[in-house]
């Protein structure tokens, strides 16, 4: 009988189930590399730079942004919505793959989870310091209080954002950390060390691995799972209503919330696509991370960038056919040719151009180029959240109003505090925590082997 893999094993090696746990957890047991401590510095001096601005603008006000009466959402919103598309990726990959039981994602959702709860909480932080007066947060909770019959406005997008970013931290963290249990009992059982010993047992909630324990641990992944699923889709459905409520031109259409779903998952997608290369470049994984795992993120991002390039021509068709002159200055004479072109062209070159060089298997093969294409897809979706926010509000319905902007340096700083915040999250979580579900693995494992493999694994 000839036998032929109709695709490359997802797990190279032939390694045995032993050799699966040894290999991902070694990163936990071995000494910290000399690139680690320096990348930490880094990703420290960035966030200490964050925290400083934080600290102008919290003691100050932020009349210290650039922001001005007609552009009154600036850099805050635009990375808001930027840092909450990048959070959509944890869930995509753990539940949609999951439903369609596409087995390649067990390499990649450890990472994609991770990356999901740091960057949900640099989000938060935006729309806490754009209050203007942070430390009456607590208004926008719904709770009966003392103050009389005083409740929040439930017609403001402040207190949607407050909802769905609060829901979706949540359920994302109780999913990721829940589907680390095994693996934490796993390093308990393995290390040497008395401290680690300690600590991965107080975390491991002293899991055995019994059946009633694995029963349980899948019906609760499940039902996460079952949670975090609508949660994709109703969270950044959410934030879109922040602009599709409002009457500015560009923002009254009904593009807006699939036109925003798809772009986090857009950028989500990218993200995890830089996390994956650099967790098989620095930490020699290529034999769980493959070029199959690649490969199948970059037709992902082929697909979706398709999706991008036909949301930006209908919007622009929508506008001209529309017949609407508010509509159609703001595409055609304020961003296509006017002030906020750059950004514009930007958008379209880096979100539906570039990644159309996935279609070549010579492109995907490269992993340093697949790198970089992953970064311009994240730039580009920056300068998407640029145009949705800058572009509408610099020139509204009265030329009287209309206004540059320009960013301090005070929000360029809380900017780059929160990508120092992100990276030093994503260090810490390569350095102590397993970068792949153990469990997952070994699950897949099998599905890789011949008959013959199987029976000799099994001597």
């Amino acid at each position: 009988m000839y036998n032929s893999n109709v695709r490359d094993k997802l797990i190279q090696g032939n390694k045995s189930l032993k050799q699966i746990s040894q290999e991902i957890i070694a990163p936990i047991h071995a000494k910290t590399p000399t690139w680690w401590y320096i990348a930490l510095l880094i990703s420290l001096s960035m966030f200490g730079w964050g925290l400083y601005c934080k600290y102008i603008t919290i003691s100050t006000g932020i009349g210290t942004w650039g922001v001005n009466n007609t552009v009154a959402w600036g850099w805050a919103i635009i990375n808001f919505v930027w840092w909450i598309g990048i959070g959509h990726a944890g869930t995509a990959f753990s539940i949609f793959l999951l439903v369609l039981r596409q087995k390649w994602r067990t390499s990649i959702n450890r990472a994609a989870e991770a990356m999901t709860v740091f960057a949900v909480g640099c989000a938060g932080l935006f729309p806490l310091l754009h209050m203007g007066r942070p430390w009456m947060f607590f208004f926008v909770f719904p709770y009966p209080n003392t103050r009389g019959p005083l409740w929040v406005n439930f017609n403001s997008p402040l207190f949607w954002d407050f909802v769905a970013i609060s829901a979706y931290l949540l359920i994302s963290a109780s999913f990721w950390y829940f589907g680390m249990v095994p693996d934490f009992a796993t390093i308990r059982d393995t290390t040497k060390s008395k401290i680690k010993k300690a600590v991965y047992a107080f975390f491991a909630f002293g899991w055995t691995g019994s059946s009633k324990e694995w029963l349980r641990f899948e019906a609760l992944s499940f039902v996460l799972g079952g949670i975090a699923a609508v949660l994709v889709v109703s969270v950044h459905s959410i934030v879109s209503t922040d602009f599709a409520a409002g009457v500015i031109p560009g923002w009254h259409t009904t593009i807006f919330p699939p036109f925003f779903v798809v772009g986090a998952i857009f950028s989500g997608f990218a993200m995890v696509l830089t996390l994956i290369t650099l967790m098989r470049k620095l930490y020699k994984m290529q034999d769980f991370i493959t070029d199959s795992h690649v490969d199948a993120i970059c037709r992902i991002l082929i697909f979706v960038s398709l999706i991008m390039g036909t949301s930006y021509l209908t919007e622009a068709f929508i506008a001209w056919y529309s017949g609407n002159e508010y509509d159609m200055f703001k595409m055609f004479h304020n961003q296509m040719t006017g002030d906020y072109s750059f950004e514009y062209w930007a958008m379209i070159v880096f979100n539906a151009l570039i990644p159309q060089l996935f279609w070549f298997k010579a492109v995907r093969r490269r992993l340093w180029v697949v790198f970089i294409i992953s970064i311009i897809i994240n730039v580009g979706m920056w300068y998407e959240r640029f145009n949705i926010v800058v572009a509408s509000l610099s020139k509204d319905y009265l030329p009287a109003n209309w206004a540059s902007y320009h960013p301090s340096i005070i929000e360029i700083g809380f900017f780059i505090g929160t990508l120092g915040m992100f990276s030093t999250g994503i260090l810490l979580f390569f350095r102590y925590i397993p970068m792949m579900a153990v469990s997952e693995i070994k699950g897949v494992s099998k599905y890789d082997m011949s008959v013959e493999e199987q029976e000799e694994l099994k001597m």
